[in-house]
Parts: structure tokens; C-alpha cells; sequence
């Protein structure tokens, strides 16, 4: 029997190419406001909170808004995540269990949103790999690192809470590989359907 030849993106359809587009266009916008989320609450007031009055108010106004464990909040002042003394601020050991403390229940309620999310993600991203005209090599660690980096992502937010600070440093490779290959799997899909001559023109 005849091996049938596996759907890529220059075989599709157009209204298929746009669903797949539209898609693309969606999680990239999702993306860049993820990039801002870290550019205003990491970057800048990590690096220039004692020049920029602004980059003091807008990490004062992204604290009153949200609840943070005492030791952060007291920590890092304006400084940011980046080099923030997740232990400081802790006078007295706490009496609650580990699992009822305020970092505990921090840390879980941030992670756990923060997995669901990028899972769904990279689901979609997943099913776009797929349709990709490269090698099955290629789209299996495609699809499969972008989870990884999410987990090590997730991980570095445990352990600077609870080891060290020093640990924020895993979201650089973390963030870094799903970010890089988000990029390449949605320009290279981009090209394949409106750069190359496609095969289906209806």
C-alpha cells in the first residue's frame, strides 16, 4: 500500500493557512507581553530603579496589586526579582507548616498558572510543528524542549524561594529555549505558507 504523503503547511488550504496564522499571530502577541511583563518587572527595576523615578513607581504600583510573601516584598525594594534576597525580611521562624507558609502558597498559586498556561501554548505550537516541512527529528525536539524549558522555568521560581536567589539565573535558559524556538517554528510555518508557491491555491 502506498505511503501516503504527510500534510505541511505549503499544502494547505488558504482558509487553513489562515486559521494556522491567525493562531500564530495570537500566541505572538501573548509572547511580546510576556517579554514586557519582564522588562518592566525584572529588568528595569533591577538595573536602573535608582535613576528612573518611573521604574520606582511602576514596581511600587505592581506591589500594592498583588500579594507577595513578606521577604520578597521587603527585600528587594525597587531592585527587582533579578538580584532580590527572597530571605531577608524573615525576623521569627515561621509557626505554620511549610505547606501553609505565605511562600508556599505564593509559589504554588504562580506556578501552577504559570504551567497551565505556557502548556496550552505550546499544545498549539505543537500541532503547528507538526505541519512543518523538515524532518521528524527535528519537529520531535521542536516540540519537546519547549516543555522543558517551561519545567525549568517553573523549577528556578521553587528554588530561588527556597534555596536561593541566585536560582532566578535558570529563567535565562528556561525562558531562552521556548522563546528561540517559539520564534523559529512560527517564522519558518509564516514562510512555508505565504512564501513558498503553494501547492493549493483554493
Amino acid at each position: 500500500m502506498p505511503i501516503q504523503p504527510r500534510m505541511t503547511f505549503a499544502a494547505m488550504s488558504v482558509p487553513a493557512k489562515a486559521l494556522a496564522t491567525c493562531i500564530i499571530v495570537t500566541l505572538g502577541l501573548g509572547m511580546v507581553g510576556a517579554l514586557g511583563q519582564i522588562i518592566v518587572h525584572d529588568i528595569i527595576p533591577t538595573f536602573y530603579a535608582d535613576d528612573s523615578p518611573m521604574a520606582a513607581e511602576m514596581t511600587t504600583q505592581h506591589r500594592e496589586q498583588e500579594t507577595v510573601p513578606s521577604g520578597e516584598s521587603a527585600s528587594g525594594g525597587n531592585r527587582g526579582d533579578l538580584f532580590a534576597d527572597l530571605s531577608a525580611g524573615k525576623l521569627e521562624p515561621q509557626a505554620s507548616p511549610f505547606n501553609e507558609g505565605e511562600q508556599f502558597v505564593w509559589t504554588l498559586k504562580w506556578t501552577h498558572i504559570h504551567l497551565f498556561g505556557m502548556s496550552m501554548i505550546f499544545i498549539f505550537l505543537g500541532g503547528l510543528t507538526l505541519f512543518l516541512d523538515i524532518g521528524s527529528r527535528i519537529r520531535t525536539w521542536l516540540i519537546v524542549l519547549p516543555f522543558v524549558g517551561a519545567l525549568v522555568d517553573i523549577l528556578a521560581m521553587w528554588l530561588k524561594a527556597f534555596v536561593s536567589p541566585v536560582f532566578f539565573w535558570l529563567h535565562v535558559p528556561g525562558g531562552g529555549v521556548f522563546a528561540v524556538i517559539f520564534a523559529y517554528v512560527s517564522l519558518r510555518a509564516l514562510w512555508e505558507m505565504w512564501g513558498v508557491r503553494s501547492i493549493v491555491d483554493v
